[in-house]
């Protein structure tokens, strides 16, 4: 964890863990109804994941983080 609050669901958490193991940058908490944003901190990529505090499946969204990841890590090999 990279000196920013955890989020309330383990399976989220690990996610975020995940994505910040990648290179993705997480911004928590904001105002209103996300609980957070991740990002990508590639040059030239707009990957973006809003992180969510009141998702029914826990377990689902932290499978969207992880694809989000993978589609980004995807994209910039394409790149290349």
């Amino acid at each position: 964890m990279a000196g920013r609050p955890r989020h309330p669901e383990k399976e989220v958490e690990e996610a975020l863990d995940f994505a910040e193991a990648h290179g993705w940058l997480i911004e928590a908490p904001r105002p209103g109804h996300p609980w957070g944003r991740a990002t990508c901190e590639r040059e030239g990529h707009d990957c973006l994941v809003w992180i969510w505090s009141t998702q029914r499946v826990a377990g689902n969204h932290a499978k969207q983080i992880r694809r989000a990841v993978y589609a980004c890590e995807r994209k910039a090999a394409d790149d290349e």
